[in-house]
């Protein structure tokens, strides 16, 4: 139980800490066009990119995949900008017309887990396998992103339908902000390396 609690707040942290900026700028960013009725559409998104988190960070663990840091500290921004750009293009949020978010969430998903896993290989003793390890950082990084998602699908339930703000503008500020924050930091992580 112990090791569970260790990894399980890992996970947590890992989304909800101001070190995770990236990851909370991208869920933001993800999850702006939904309303609160696409609650079941937002779910499958944030545990779509889970799994591709999950998968890189198998991946990166066992050395089947090594990719330069600084790229991938580069990626992770340049994730956002696109997912925000995606946002800022559509003209009907219509959650069931947005089939491209949930390969976004993947894709995207793979990108960042290669972002934390040098992190998860230290932590790992050389004797542990990583599946009870990675099991429950991922539950902790579900719960957090879900707490995340729910704080946001709760404000745009009040702004768009009590007080009502158009779905457009919500979209437009969240994705707009989600943009200007990424590219600054996709600016400032520019890699100087090749891959």
């Amino acid at each position: 139980m112990q090791d569970f609690l260790f990894y399980f707040k890992q996970g947590w942290q890992h989304i909800l800490s101001f070190n995770a900026i990236d990851h909370l700028l991208f869920i933001l960013a993800l999850s702006a066009i939904y309303l609160m009725k696409d609650w079941k559409q937002v779910l499958v998104l944030i545990t779509a990119f889970t799994i591709g988190h999950s998968a890189t960070l198998v991946l990166s663990v066992y050395n089947v995949l090594k990719v330069n840091v600084s790229w991938v500290e580069f990626l992770i921004p340049c994730t956002i900008i696109i997912t925000a750009l995606f946002n800022l293009l559509q003209k009907n949020y219509q959650a069931n017309r947005l089939k491209l978010n949930y390969l976004f969430a993947l894709f995207f998903g793979l990108v960042h887990g290669l972002g934390y896993a040098n992190t998860i290989k230290f932590m790992l003793a050389k004797s542990q396998t990583i599946a009870f390890p990675l099991f429950s950082f991922n539950v902790g990084l579900e719960v957090g992103q879900l707490i995340v998602v729910i704080i946001i699908l709760l404000v745009s339930f009040f702004l768009v339908n009590k007080i009502g703000l158009q779905q457009k503008w919500w979209v437009r500020v969240l994705s707009t902000v989600s943009f200007l924050v990424a590219l600054t930091i996709a600016i400032q992580r520019m890699p100087t390396t090749s891959i």
